[in-house]
């Protein structure tokens, strides 16, 4: 496997992220991010103790301390690296993918993530690591090549000793239990006294790292909150539950009389709510509340929230009525929090449940935005099904990955003409949009329509467009 960083670092099987390669990413990051040591947060996969210890033997081969912390969310891992001089930050996980993969991020000093200039220098420095000799303490013996751990007293770079591995429990010391509760602290803090009394919630911890410590916070702000998907074995995180599966969520709000309900994804960066009727209430909805509710109270800098390409149309035509400007950026967070930066904006987000609240943390917060939308709950005294409604009326979207015989960066000008037919059908009241994958022969096309039967006719002459540009896949053998 050859490490290359994709929107949110590295992903993929567990398997192949060795311990060499593993290694060899620490080393680098320790010798790019410069920083006066790292932090080191994972998820609840079975994968994660191995790539943490792998993942700290080669920060400290390249001249740096790393800290680890055990299950922690990955904005705890950020609000360190922001809070704590100098620190950088790195989270083991895949985020909403399944227990078999894996994959590794990284936050600068600062706690912010990764530029693209950055991400390249690191993958520069990863392949001459690699190519270093094994005496440099990178690759490692036979044994550890194979998966074997090794013994845990090996030496490492200068003659730094490696502890043993952790057990594989959520924290496993007062120093740890001290810095994840900083984290909640800043989560508790942000509603500048107010709590959440009377609120009934369910919460589905995805069996993820969330699960150790969004109940806590909660109930410590006092709302009465039910607890689903919160006990991780290493095998069921995301297993038909959190942000990508949200239907048991549904049913047990409505079965508790709950007014609302917050799903996480495995890492806990993203959050999507449910409403008390057991509606799915998305990362548009959220962001497009929570714009209107800053806006109202005069918080919403420049009157203006930041969302992707992704974001649905509906989206845009209620912030227009609510006199609120939206600005566009690529797909990825990332990528939102560099405009949230350029334009001293304060709230941006995706689609997925990726929220960012910039006055408060550096990066997506799923349990921070579903402590927002808890207190705006609170202070409108309204049900969030009608509040949603209120925000923003999605339209009906149909998005078809197309398969490829090759890929083409320039597919959506190849078709420009076909596109430009569909959006002129569709007027002010559709969009479309074509993307081709940064890593993959797909095609990602996009149509938003007044109703579904529309969107899926557009989207469908648009396939033919780009299989008729880029050649139909081959057949699976």
């Amino acid at each position: 496997m050859t490490l290359k960083f994709g929107t949110d670092g590295v992903r993929g099987p567990a398997e192949e992220l060795t311990d060499a390669l593993v290694e060899a990413l620490g080393t680098a990051a320790a010798r790019v991010l410069g920083a006066g040591g790292f932090v080191i947060g994972r998820d609840t996969r079975e994968s994660g103790p191995r790539l943490e210890q792998a993942l700290r033997r080669g920060i400290i081969a390249g001249g740096l301390d790393a800290v680890l912390l055990g299950v922690v969310p990955t904005p705890a891992v950020a609000c360190l690296a922001a809070s704590e001089a100098g620190v950088a930050g790195a989270v083991i996980s895949a985020s909403h993918n399944g227990f078999g993969d894996n994959g590794i991020k990284f936050f600068a000093p600062g706690g912010l993530k990764l530029t693209d200039a950055i991400e390249e220098r690191l993958e520069q420095e990863i392949h001459a690591v690699l190519e270093s000799s094994p005496a440099s303490g990178v690759v490692r013996a036979a044994a550890a090549e194979s998966g074997d751990p090794g013994d845990s007293a090996e030496s490492v770079g200068a003659g730094a000793a490696v502890p043993a591995a952790p057990p594989a429990g959520f924290v496993t010391s007062a120093e740890q239990l001290r810095r994840i509760a900083a984290y909640g602290d800043l989560v508790r803090s942000s509603l500048a006294g107010r709590r959440l009394d009377g609120l009934r919630v369910v919460i589905d911890c995805a069996n993820g790292a969330s699960s150790a410590v969004a109940p806590g916070v909660l109930r410590d702000l006092g709302a009465e909150v039910t607890v689903l998907h919160a006990d991780p074995d290493g095998r069921n995180i995301n297993d038909a539950c959190g942000s990508t599966h949200p239907e048991s969520l549904q049913a047990a709000v409505v079965e508790h009389g709950a007014q609302v309900g917050l799903a996480f994804d495995g890492d806990a960066d993203r959050v999507l709510a449910v409403d008390e009727r057991g509606t799915l209430v998305d990362g548009d909805e959220l962001i497009a509340l929570c714009a209107i509710d800053l806006h109202g109270r005069g918080e919403l800098t420049h009157d203006t929230v930041v969302v992707t390409v992704m974001t649905n149309l509906g989206f845009h035509l209620g912030m227009a009525v609510h006199g609120i400007a939206v600005e566009q950026t690529q797909v990825g967070d990332r990528y939102v929090l560099e405009a949230l930066a350029a334009g001293g904006f304060v709230l941006g987000g995706e689609q997925s449940g990726h929220v960012i609240f910039r006055r408060l943390a550096t990066t997506g917060d799923g349990l921070l935005t579903g402590v927002q939308l808890l207190d705006l709950l609170n202070r409108s005294g309204r049900p969030l099904s009608e509040l949603a409604a209120d925000a923003m009326q999605r339209l009906p979207q149909v998005l078809v990955n197309v398969r490829v015989a090759h890929r083409d960066p320039d597919v959506a000008v190849a078709i420009a003409a076909d596109i430009a037919a569909v959006e002129a059908e569709l007027g002010a009241t559709g969009r479309v949009l074509v993307r081709p994958s940064g890593t993959e022969p797909l095609v990602r096309v996009m149509v938003e329509a007044p109703d579904t039967a529309q969107a899926t006719s557009a989207a469908d002459r648009l396939v033919q467009a780009v299989v008729a540009a880029c050649g139909a896949a081959p057949a699976p053998a």
